[in-house]
């Protein structure tokens, strides 16, 4: 395992592979304001074990990836899709199962319309098409960061208490939240991110309207999994992405919020591994 380099246009793209390179692929996008460390090391061996080659990836605005001026996000939710395939051409890789959570699993949807050929299968976690019928985020998620307006971006250790606080916020109500890990992965992060505060570009990013408006046209064999207890996208949103895309089925976490609980780790790996190879799909 080490960091490879992907230079795609101006954009540099960070990425990390885990297992055989003539295993099947997966590639794993991480969600918004979030770098791909958050797809635990240990979680990438254990899903590379199961006969895979997976990689791991840094958005722009995370980690060691292409960061813009705060404020000031010069691409839009198609160009950051085009980035995972940019990834496969690098790579090699004719078709890839995408697992995305959260912002990307928007990414997921967007690829899936955009770039079909390209898709073995796809994996939507904790994400959503954002019907306008769907139900708002918990008023709890807007409070907390509007409390964190403020946070002084050169103070270490405020960001990762900013990051401990964020996750704890974000948990459900079955598992604790593993601080101890949770520090190690935010002191982790900041170590390989040189301006943390980019990474509130995401919330500017536009596009993809006109892809969140065809989920009903995905026709590549796909999984939704979502939290019951999930306050950014609450689970109404699984539940009707599920519904939506043909053929797709949910697995529901109960009592998970938006997550990748160390505990769930056992029926995510599983999903995600053994989905789009039976003969049925």
């Amino acid at each position: 395992m080490s960091e490879r380099f992907i230079q795609a246009g101006e954009v540099r793209l960070c990425t990390e592979a885990f297992g055989k390179n003539t295993d099947p692929a997966i590639l794993l996008i991480m969600g918004a304001q979030s770098s791909m460390i958050w797809w635990d090391r240990d979680f990438c061996r254990r899903l590379a074990d199961t006969g895979h080659y997976v990689i791991r990836y840094d958005n722009r605005d995370t980690g060691r990836s292409t960061a813009y001026p705060p404020g000031q996000p010069d691409y839009t939710f198609e160009d950051m899709a085009d980035d995972a395939i940019h990834i496969l051409d690098a790579y090699g890789i004719a078709k890839a199962h995408f697992a995305g959570m959260s912002m990307g699993g928007l990414l997921g949807q967007i690829i899936a319309l955009r770039h079909p050929e390209r898709v073995s299968a796809l994996t939507l976690i904790m994400t959503s098409n954002f019907a306008p019928h769907l139900p708002e985020m918990d008023g709890k998620v807007m409070k907390f960061f509007m409390e964190h307006a403020s946070l002084n971006w050169s103070d270490r250790d405020a960001v990762v208490r900013f990051s401990l606080g964020k996750w704890k916020m974000l948990a459900g109500s079955k598992y604790p939240l593993d601080e101890d890990r949770t520090r190690i992965l935010a002191r982790e992060e900041l170590e390989r991110w040189d301006n943390p505060e980019s990474m509130n570009n995401h919330g500017l990013v536009t596009g993809g309207e006109s892809y969140l408006t065809r989920t009903s046209d995905i026709a590549v064999p796909t999984q939704v999994i979502h939290g019951t207890e999930d306050p950014i996208i609450p689970y109404p949103h699984g539940v009707h992405l599920a519904e939506a895309i043909p053929g797709a089925f949910l697995i529901t976490l109960e009592g998970v919020g938006h997550e990748l609980p160390k505990e769930e780790w056992n029926t995510l790996i599983d999903a995600i591994s053994t989905f789009g190879q039976h003969p049925a799909l």
